[in-house]
């Protein structure tokens, strides 16, 4: 995989739109923490049909593409699962409950996104 460093230049609408998507992916994140916390015997993929309802439900959560969506609900899900892992290993005193993120600072679009200038 590549990764890419940059200083990013833009307009105001566009660093508006960023931290649009950031906050956005913080709240699914959240509401998808929530949601196990609620119901009994939630999945991984539970909380990617989660995210559909939850685009239905919130219009501005409907502006981020699935995949977005869906890739913001796996950090919920890691945090999760290694509580899960660390209940059954018996680690005494930390098990690592999983917290509500207070700031999020990546969005992941894996097939779509912004595109970058040919001379980067």
């Amino acid at each position: 995989m590549l990764i890419f460093e940059f200083k990013v230049y833009g307009k105001p609408t566009q660093f508006s739109a960023i931290d649009e998507a950031l906050r956005t992916a913080k709240f699914i994140q959240n509401k998808c923490l929530r949601y196990w916390m609620d119901n009994k015997g939630v999945s991984k993929y539970d909380l990617n049909k989660y995210c559909a309802v939850l685009a239905k439900e919130f219009p501005f959560a409907n502006e981020l593409n699935s995949i977005a969506r869906q890739s913001s609900a796996e950090p919920a899900w890691s945090a999760i699962s290694r509580f899960y892992e660390n209940c059954n290993k018996g680690v005494p005193n930390k098990k690592g409950f999983p917290k509500f993120k207070k700031a999020v600072r990546s969005v992941e679009y894996k097939t779509s996104g912004w595109k970058l200038a040919e001379e980067r």
